[in-house]
């Protein structure tokens, strides 16, 4: 009779281990990193799930056992890991990252430096560039304008009691080109960012022939929910609007 408990008590410690590994948990972690470790992307690649860390590295995240994890940032080198029963047992993990590197040969050009700050800019021979400083005339401090954002500003000032410039720039359609090419520059700036971001975690998990890829994205320009969602700068919301736009990208491909 002790034999049949005990056997009975062995089953149902197994059963419990055996339904605990294939439930689905949140999990809590912490990613330590040699710098930055706040909004490092994390996407859990088999249920297809994605967060990003808080300043202090942490962050939570649905798993299960056999689960793949994708720890990745761009000054970072990616790391992948596999749930294991005992991450699951303390609902924790710890991911170390280390810096990413990129080598190069090594190419000496010209004369060799010495590392003496002062002997090395006269070695090297560099002078500094005449300003309008050196000429005694005023100049532009502040943030470089954009070529198409002066046109716009020459195109709707002018001078006068009755400014004619402006006049005519609205009634020819220069100011709207204007407008339509400064807005157009602003989706560039963002879907390009985009692009550097997340395009490695999205395809990721969501495949698309590279020859598509461009025509993707521009296809995710054109929604006007874009451009003031690249302002908010916040990863999860543009990560979930990205997988929800791509989605849409493959059916009116399939429908082509």
């Amino acid at each position: 009779m002790k034999r049949i408990k005990a056997n009975l008590v062995v089953i149902f410690c197994l059963f419990q281990v055996f339904y605990g590994a294939s439930q689905t948990i949140e999990i809590s972690g912490r990613v330590i990193a040699p710098s930055d470790m706040d909004r490092i992307h994390i996407i859990n690649k088999t249920k297809n799930r994605f967060t990003i860390t808080n300043d202090e590295g942490e962050f939570r995240i649905p798993a299960q056992v056999n689960d793949t994890i994708l720890f990745s940032a761009i000054q970072y080198e990616p790391k992948e890991v596999v749930v294991t029963p005992e991450i699951i047992q303390t609902k924790f993990i710890t991911v170390n990252m280390s810096d990413k590197i990129n080598e190069l040969d090594e190419v000496v050009v010209g004369r060799i430096l010495t590392g003496d700050l002062m002997s090395d800019i006269e070695n090297s021979q560099v002078k500094r560039q005449i300003n309008f400083y050196d000429l005694g005339i005023p100049g532009y401090t502040g943030k470089p304008i954009a070529q198409s954002q002066r046109r716009l500003h020459e195109a709707t000032t002018g001078g006068g009691i009755v400014p004619l410039n402006p006049i005519l720039n609205w009634i020819s359609g220069r100011t709207k080109e204007l407008k339509g090419q400064i807005e157009r520059e602003k989706k560039d700036m963002a879907m390009n960012k985009v692009i550097s971001e997340f395009s490695d975690l999205l395809f990721e998990i969501e495949d698309l022939e590279a020859s598509k890829r461009t025509q993707y994205f521009y296809f995710v320009t054109d929604d006007p929910e874009f451009l003031p969602l690249s302002h908010l700068q916040n990863d999860l919301r543009m990560f979930e609007f990205l997988k929800q736009k791509l989605a849409q990208f493959k059916e009116r491909i399939e429908e082509d």
